[in-house]
């Protein structure tokens, strides 16, 4: 019997692999060769395929300075990363009957009601304003087209260095600042946006958005070192922050959320739910692989397959988005066209984040990456990696 099975075994054709394994093998030197080039500090890559990791490498250092080597468990600073995260929180309370996408944000933020627009340049460069043809609503604010403001506003422009104000303060002056146009009918990049829509979770669910996250995503999926706010025994595995200068990566000391006084968020007010989650690759794998997976994750359910659907439509038509070939679903890109100088399939969706940290999940290939970096500027690393990874997939 045991002679038989083997024979059978023998016999039947080897499955096709999902990956050319020697191509896939080129993704570490390649970033290698960045920090051997100067240009990076280090580097950590994950590619998953149908909810198995195929590759996962850490190269180059967390300080250029001691030259402590990068590893696997580092924790990142996401920055942008955090927005479609903040945007699956207001979707679960969707799901939940607690608010709908179509809502006007004035009906659960009451300051926000009779908000004006900035109408027709006026005579010595003052500005009118006037009534938008309607008020901005959830969707708008999830899809980047609500026509709010990108950065905070002068009087608390100092914010995303200070993070001295609560979220309530900070939405409270957002509401008093006139939109830059009509609702819906541009797409424009608004940290300001994703602040509000935080501050909804907050009003709806009676939580401050850090314990309502963790109790509601972070907690059951076992991500054990997200946070908005990282305890100080995790401090010593936060990479140093650094910026391209001149094509070198010098120590990013001029940003308080860099090696600053806000790096670690020590006395901050702030959740900065437009790019303040630290986190890891593995704990980013498990929420991806679960929204890859219909939203399941063992017997937790973060989402239904139709809200994950949803967040993955392009909501935003023939408005150009600032990635190329790419709509905006409710948080993430998502990619219409494939030709558009991307190797991603269409219908790939995800998000960056300011010092350089990417991610895309692509359902048509069952494939994930994951791409984390600390350093402001320049993305050569980051495209060699998605390149790399779809270079290896075998057809």
């Amino acid at each position: 019997m045991r002679f038989l099975a083997l024979l059978l075994l023998l016999s039947c054709p080897a499955l096709p692999q999902a990956f050319d394994q020697a191509r896939l093998a080129r993704i570490a030197p390649r970033m290698k060769e960045f920090v051997e080039a100067g240009k990076a500090a280090g580097i950590v890559t994950l590619v998953a395929h149908k909810g198995e990791v195929v590759s996962f490498d850490a190269v180059g250092y967390t300080d250029l300075e001691t030259r402590q080597p990068m590893t696997k468990e580092n924790i990142f600073q996401l920055h942008s990363m955090t927005k479609p995260i903040v945007a699956l929180a207001a979707m679960q309370l969707a799901e939940e009957g607690r608010l709908s996408l179509a809502d006007p944000v004035e009906k659960h933020l009451p300051e926000f009601r009779g908000q004006m627009m900035i109408g027709a340049p006026h005579d010595a460069g003052a500005k009118l304003i006037r009534k938008p043809a309607r008020p901005i609503t959830i969707r708008d604010l999830m899809t980047h087209t609500s026509g709010m403001m990108l950065n905070p506003p002068p009087g608390i422009g100092e914010l995303h260095g200070a993070l001295h104000k609560s979220l309530a303060d900070v939405t409270l002056v957002l509401s008093q600042q006139p939109l830059e146009f009509e609702p819906g009918s541009k797409w424009q990049y608004s940290n300001t946006g994703i602040a509000t829509l935080a501050r909804i979770v907050e009003v709806i669910s009676g939580q401050p958005l850090e314990v309502y996250m963790a109790k509601r995503i972070f907690e059951p999926l076992g991500m054990k070192d997200t946070y908005f706010f990282p305890p100080k025994d995790k401090w010593n595995r936060m990479p140093t922050a650094y910026i391209l200068r001149d094509g070198k990566p010098l120590k990013y000391t001029s940003d308080p959320l860099g090696e600053g006084a806000m790096k670690f968020r020590d006395g901050a007010k702030y959740s900065l739910p437009e790019g303040g989650l630290y986190s890891t690759a593995a704990d980013l794998l498990t929420l991806y692989k679960a929204i890859l997976n219909d939203g399941r994750h063992g017997s937790f359910r973060l989402l239904s397959p139709a809200g994950l659907r949803l967040m993955r439509t392009s909501h935003t038509g023939d408005l150009k988005t600032g990635t190329p070939g790419a709509g905006w679903g409710l948080g993430w890109f998502v990619m219409k066209e494939e030709a558009s100088g991307q190797p991603m399939a269409e219908g790939t969706f995800g998000h960056g984040g300011r010092y350089g940290t990417y991610c895309f999940l692509d359902p048509t290939n069952g494939l994930i990456g994951i791409f984390l970096i600390h350093r402001e500027g320049g993305s050569d690393e980051r495209q060699a990696f998605v390149q790399l990874t779809y270079a290896a997939l075998q057809p």
